[in-house]
């Protein structure tokens, strides 16, 4: 029997996967995929200091393109509970609206997908016994958190076993504010600074027996930010340098501190690499400060999937469905498409993610029916009328 989303849904919220807490969610999935014909390995990965992170790689298929759905069944805390209306691990529904942690990022997307598959199975236009492709899902629960132990480390074991995936759907909320607005064709690079410039305390009556770094890395934050790294691109906006934080941690008034910090991140589009942008920002503070210390974590690099089959096939299923043509576009934050970019050619189309990460965060039922319309046709689409020379 096709499997039901909204209720799939539901188990899986009110399994409370805070990241990178599993809490049975995984296990949900494959008492669902097991029967249905998949093979389920489940993929825990760790470092000696920490449990490990639960994962899952369910395949069904011996032979030919393996179509892959990507997604994570972990989610942010849920904030203070007293804010929301009902319990955020309930899943309840009210007035055609579930409601839950995850009900967005994206445990429907999950469930969607498992159900386009089941209807795709049993569907009398491909037979089980005739189908000649491999349908797969990797599944993390390490996406919310660093993502160290998730979809790059399932990426590494299936290159060790010779598994190949041909295409990839990514499940995140893509929408802004309707079911259908936009696809996920790529996304920006992230990469987050800590500079300390180091001077020398002194007495503020006496500057020259001191050397201020505050005014030196509040010179140097001027520079970042008055410096236009690019104009965008037809897939990008401009790159971005926003300032987050600056600590001097100096409670006198009459005293030039050693020391200052400063945080920034520069959300950056397939122009730069972290590494050009790594040598730019350290250009800007030796013009300034001789003394400094400066600390960088590059999130993943900017990556677009140029637009040509995948994203056509899945615009053309979004639009079957919804009536909107779907904009490609590359904004929002980093997701583990970043990983799967190195692998094949992916795309991301999910729910709406208006209230993603927020109290009270939701869906309407009706939207998760049809996000399992639009997943069905894509599958019809990729296993029943395409050549895949394209890919």
């Amino acid at each position: 029997m096709p499997i039901d989303p909204i209720a799939l849904s539901q188990e899986l919220i009110r399994c409370p996967s805070i990241t990178p807490e599993d809490a049975g969610a995984l296990a949900v999935l494959e008492q669902v995929l097991a029967p249905m014909g998949f093979t389920c390995y489940r993929l825990p990965f760790g470092g000696k200091s920490m449990a490990p992170v639960e994962n899952l790689y369910a395949v069904y298929g011996e032979e030919g393109q393996n179509l892959c759905f990507a997604g994570h069944t972990d989610v942010v805390p849920p904030g203070e509970r007293k804010a929301w209306g009902v319990d955020p691990f309930e899943a309840i529904i009210k007035n055609g609206v579930l409601i839950g942690r995850g009900a967005v990022d994206m445990k429907p997307a999950i469930a969607a997908w498992v159900a386009a598959v089941s209807r795709f199975l049993e569907s009398s236009e491909r037979p089980r016994e005739t189908f000649r492709g491999r349908i797969s899902l990797l599944i993390t629960g390490d996406e919310e958190g660093e993502a160290r132990y998730g979809t790059r480390k399932v990426l590494e074991w299936l290159k060790a076993r010779g598994e190949k995936l041909n295409a990839c759907i990514v499940g995140e909320p893509t929408n802004p504010k309707k079911l259908g607005e936009m696809i996920k064709i790529g996304r920006r690079g992230s990469v987050s600074f800590v500079l300390t410039v180091h001077g020398t305390q002194g007495h503020v009556a006496y500057p020259d027996l001191a050397d201020n770094p505050v005014t030196r890395i509040i010179q140097i934050l001027s520079r970042l930010k008055a410096h236009q790294l690019d104009k965008g691109t037809e897939f990008f906006p401009p790159s971005n340098l926003e300032i987050t934080s600056m600590n001097v941690q100096n409670p006198a008034s009459n005293v030039i501190p050693a020391d200052a910090e400063a945080r920034f991140n520069i959300r950056f589009n397939d122009q730069h690499t972290g590494g050009s942008l790594l040598e730019w920002v350290h250009a800007q503070c030796k013009t300034v400060a001789k003394d400094y210390t400066l600390e960088h974590h590059l999130s993943g690099e900017a990556f677009l999937t140029p637009p040509g089959y995948l994203s056509q096939l899945v615009s053309r299923s979004v639009e079957s469905i919804t009536g909107y043509k779907p904009e490609l576009s590359t904004t929002g934050g980093t997701s583990d498409a970043r990983f799967i970019k190195d692998v094949c050619p992916v795309v991301e189309f999910g729910l709406i993610n208006e209230t993603a990460h927020k109290v009270n965060e939701h869906i309407g039922v009706d939207a998760i029916q049809s996000l399992a319309d639009i997943y069905e046709r894509i599958l019809r689409g990729y296993f029943l009328s395409v050549s895949h020379n394209t890919l």
